[in-house]
């Protein structure tokens, strides 16, 4: 009976994870050194998101009773998950970046989850190729100031015909 309680709530808990995560991404970390996973937990810790290894019965289980469609073929295998409760990007980003710095061929990419919805490793790696948050709504904002830039560039273009044509008949005036 305790183990069955035990499972309940472990099962409980990764599903309360799992609805309220921004973005995740499931791994094989088999073939990591020790020295290897004590970098990368403290690379994604430092960046807010939490890592640790999970039973993929008891994942299954959240996950379907949480309603994600898709990740039970991701779920052979050793399996960690890296879960960011704040940036979507954030734990994509960090593992990617910690495969090519270290040039690891172990650590592979299983799925990761966005909003809800389930990805292949293949959206994780398009997922960390984006830039990072602040560099998007640079983005965004640049584009939206570039047609009001224009727009007072062609205001004060005509603002300065107008100047040159007072100034000509001033000057006109003053020499008749």
């Amino acid at each position: 009976m305790a183990v069955t309680s035990e499972k309940q709530a472990v099962v409980a808990e990764l599903k309360e994870k799992l609805t309220n995560t921004k973005g995740a991404v499931l791994t094989n970390y088999r073939g990591l050194t020790v020295a290897q996973d004590t970098n990368l937990r403290r690379k994604l810790r430092e960046a807010g998101v939490e890592y640790r290894v999970v039973k993929n019965t008891m994942t299954r289980i959240a996950a379907n009773e949480v309603g994600l469609e898709g990740l039970d073929a991701h779920l052979e295998g050793p399996t960690a998950i890296a879960i960011s409760f704040t940036d979507p990007v954030a734990p994509a980003k960090i593992i990617s970046d910690f495969v090519k710095e270290n040039k690891l061929d172990v650590l592979e990419v299983k799925a990761g989850i966005v909003e809800g919805k389930v990805i292949d490793a293949s959206g994780v790696k398009a997922l960390a190729a984006l830039p990072p948050r602040e560099v998007l709504i640079a983005q965004v904002l640049a584009g939206m100031q570039s047609p009001i830039v224009g727009l007072v560039n062609v205001l004060q273009g005509s603002i300065r015909n107008l100047v040159y044509a007072l100034d000509a008949v001033r000057q006109q005036k003053e020499s008749a």
